[in-house]
């Protein structure tokens, strides 16, 4: 590895091999390969002829073509640009160089947004395949959390301030439904993606009209044959030179949801583990600080976080882009689609990659979660106890009015002078109330308190969750490895 010079962090710490290699330069070109295949065999599957009715494209061409589709020559394509300044008619007389007997017939009637703006989506396609086969496995995982703590008790903050009850299974359920709502919507860009085609220099398949003499049947034909070929169902129906820059923006928006329900599970378990209710995993030779050695950071949730805020400012660059292109084109696209797509898409791969390991081994110390619960809990179960004390032929008015005071000095007890919370003391004391501490300490089981979460889990899992489960069981059971 060479290091003097600049080295991007998404490759040398956080994507995958395998989302790397997907915005290789080998799968770039190779893929500019087989669509120069592509294009052959539909011209010449079509008839295309010379000027004297022969065919102008023979089956040895094509197989030859073929022989050196993923021999890619880069130096001499590097040679050839340093003099044309062009990268795809570089590709173009690099690929000649390797094929003399087709030579003539590559690149035939396209323009370089054939192979430049084809093979960006369908790096795109196979991204999202796999950003989705992790996302349903974090998915995944976090079900199985979810059912395992379905029934624990916790205490739920709204505005970080204790509320009611809920569990911690149900907590997961909320991280996973915006999961859940991100599939969805990388389940429908990943199905309605089209490829550009052949449409020409300005999108009007003027050349190929010219190469197949005015007939516009083939022009139509050849668009839904390459794209038969590279495994689409079709081409878009119109196209200035390049594909609706608009594709991107949509693509990357899929990214930026996922990279903010990510972040907002990160934000929960950072300030869990400051409650030291949950931590994320921690290996044995693990250092939290440099200066502080009993510190156990949450550096996997804190890196989520920032990965996360990259790929959500990072979705403007398509959105941008988008907005200020030109007529039929203009190339201030293409320096900032090359860094924000691939970058988009390497962010968002790590980040489910750490998302899959923290979940993997998410630690759970429930004595913490039911001391912490404990002392909140006689505040929540006031209504509960004025009830009771209602039945008991108690007024409410007056009733409420006692237990509002009671708990305002129960309150100033913890706040003020760090006591722990004394409200059962205090209603046991008072004459207002008929029951005794005994009876009211028996009153504090924290599942009366969490309404229907257990069962909104295993409704949510069973009904929503687990069909789509089902539907991938082909692609689960993956493991993540972090780098650093």
């Amino acid at each position: 590895m060479a290091t003097d010079i600049y080295s991007s962090p998404l490759s040398e710490r956080y994507a995958s091999r395998e989302m790397q290699f997907i915005f290789s330069q080998d799968m770039k070109f190779r893929t500019w390969r087989k669509l120069w295949i592509a294009l052959a065999e539909t011209e010449k599957e079509l008839g295309l002829k010379d000027a004297e009715g022969n065919p102008r494209i023979t089956e040895e061409q094509i197989e030859e073509l073929k022989k050196y589709q993923d021999d890619i020559n880069y130096e001499v394509a590097r040679e050839r640009e340093k003099i044309v300044r062009h990268d795809v008619m570089s590709h173009v007389y690099a690929y000649g160089q390797q094929c003399p007997g087709a030579a003539g017939i590559i690149h035939l009637g396209a323009t370089s947004c054939y192979v430049g703006d084809n093979t960006d989506v369908i790096l795109m396609r196979e991204g999202l395949r796999l950003i989705r086969k992790k996302l349903i496995n974090v998915i995944h995982e976090l079900s199985g959390f979810a059912m395992k703590y379905r029934t624990l008790p916790t205490l739920a903050f709204t505005h970080f301030q204790p509320a009611q009850p809920t569990t911690v299974g149900k907590r997961a359920t909320l991280w996973i439904q915006e999961l859940m709502m991100d599939l969805e919507d990388l389940d429908y860009v990943l199905g309605s993606l089209k490829l550009l085609g052949s449409k020409g220099t300005t999108g009007t398949q003027a050349s190929f009209l010219e190469l197949f003499d005015g007939d516009e049947e083939k022009c139509r034909q050849a668009d839904r044959m390459i794209a038969e070929k590279m495994g689409f169902e079709a081409c878009f129906p119109v196209s200035g030179q390049t594909y609706s820059r608009k594709l991107d923006t949509r693509v990357v928006n899929v990214l930026a949801g996922i990279a903010a329900s990510a972040h907002k599970f990160s934000n929960d378990i950072r300030l869990l583990q400051h409650l030291k209710e949950v931590e994320e995993p921690f290996e044995k030779g693990q250092i939290g600080s440099s200066a502080m050695a009993y510190k156990r950071n949450p550096m996997r949730s804190e890196r989520i976080a920032s990965l996360s805020r990259y790929v959500m400012i990072d979705a403007l660059n398509p959105a941008i882009t988008s907005a200020t292109q030109w007529f039929e084109r203009t190339l201030d696209d293409s320096a900032n689609k090359r860094l924000s797509v691939a970058e988009g898409f390497l962010a968002t791969d790590g980040i489910l990659d750490l998302y899959l390991n923290v979940v993997d081994g998410l630690v759970v110390y429930e004595k913490v979660i039911t001391k912490h619960l404990m002392a909140e809990l006689p505040f929540m179960a006031t209504e509960n106890i004025m009830m009771d004390a209602v039945k008991a032929g108690g007024n409410r008015q007056e009733l409420h009015e006692r237990i509002r005071e009671l708990s305002m000095e129960a309150g100033a007890n913890v706040k003020e002078k760090g006591l722990d919370n004394n409200l059962l003391e205090l209603i046991a004391g008072d004459d207002s109330f008929p029951m005794g501490l005994g009876e009211l300490e028996e009153s504090m089981n924290p599942s009366r308190y969490v309404g229907r979460a257990p069962g909104q889990v295993e409704e949510f899992i069973r009904d929503v969750v687990q069909p789509v489960l089902d539907e991938n069981k082909d692609i689960l059971g993956i493991k993540a490895e972090i780098n650093v």
